[in-house]
């Protein structure tokens, strides 16, 4: 597929690049990642990265503004993002072609063309690998792609502690470091966080439940996010703050928005993304998220997270 992917690239004059909503550094990582690639190997064509930009990620990329015209006979790529619901900026339906390029589990299978690893650690990493298959072939790297595939590997393995980390995620991680970018201005930038995040996250360690069944909640209203003056993202920043509590198996966050509570579900090891598909949503066999649009129907979900690490031990 990566050779099937080149060529019809090589075949375009526009390629438009996309990702999922609610983005996070994976997401704008292989999105910015893969543009930089092209622009620097193939100077002649236009390369667009687009999508509503998400301030917290400025530090990364600052994405284009383009007209709707610009699809016309253009190739769009979405990276990263699973299903098309989650495709940001709609207008990727104007495009000529579309290409996947994502992780999650292929569920939606939409696209002209596709190429979903589910075993690796992050879209980026899969884009480091498409530089690699294509290194010899006129694909070139250059210093701002290799600290966005960098930051995007860091941001999905949980700074490589998730079990998604492989030996080929290291070493591509080790290459990557060998260009020119800061990995401590990079830490700093992904890491470092407002005041109010932190004692938003001590409101969560002093306040989260965890039930006989080894299953974790925690519920943010909006009145929470007011008393704090966080958003819903800020409280998303949040939901791997249980992980490491002894006994908890699986855990999940319902944070309220203004139209629906998103629902963040965590796990130790029974797969829960199974749960999440059951409220509009999916992911990761461990890490998944869905929507749900009343406070009764969190009920539901807690019960069906307990039935499944129940049914997981």
């Amino acid at each position: 597929m990566t050779a099937e992917i080149l060529e019809v690239i090589r075949a375009y004059e526009t390629i438009i690049i996309h990702r999922h909503v609610r983005p996070d550094p994976d997401a704008y990582g292989s999105q910015g990642g893969l543009a930089e690639i092209l622009k620097t190997s193939f100077p002649e064509k236009n390369i667009y990265t687009v999508g509503q930009e998400e301030a917290s990620l400025n530090y990364l990329r600052r994405l284009d503004t383009i007209n709707d015209d610009t699809y016309k006979g253009a190739l769009v790529i979405v990276c990263d993002t699973a299903n098309v619901e989650r495709i940001c900026d709609e207008r990727y339906r104007l495009g000529d072609k579309m290409i996947k390029i994502d992780h999650h589990p292929n569920d939606d299978r939409y696209g002209d063309f596709r190429w979903v690893d589910t075993h690796a650690s992050s879209t980026s990493e899969m884009i480091y690998e498409f530089y690699l298959f294509g290194k010899d072939k006129g694909l070139k790297m250059n210093d701002e792609a290799a600290r966005l595939l960098f930051a995007g590997m860091v941001g999905d393995t949980g700074r490589f502690l998730y079990p998604s980390t492989s030996e080929k995620t290291f070493l591509y991680a080790g290459e990557l470091i060998h260009y020119a970018f800061s990995r401590p201005e990079l830490f700093t930038a992904m890491y470092d966080v407002e005041e109010k995040i932190v004692r938003l996250n001590g409101y969560v360690l002093q306040h989260f439940e965890i039930l006989t069944s080894g299953v974790g909640k925690m519920a943010i209203t909006k009145e929470i996010l007011n008393q704090f003056k966080a958003t819903p993202a800020d409280a998303s920043l949040l939901v791997s703050a249980l992980g490491s509590v002894k006994g908890l198996k699986a855990w999940v966050f319902f944070i309220e928005e203004e139209k629906e509570i998103r629902v963040r579900l965590r796990s130790k090891g029974p797969v829960i993304n199974g749960v999440a598909k059951r409220y509009n949503g999916g992911g990761h066999p461990m890490a998944a998220g869905a929507s749900i649009y009343s406070w009764n129907e969190a009920e539901d979900v807690i019960r069906d997270l307990e039935e499944v690490v129940h049914l997981g031990h």
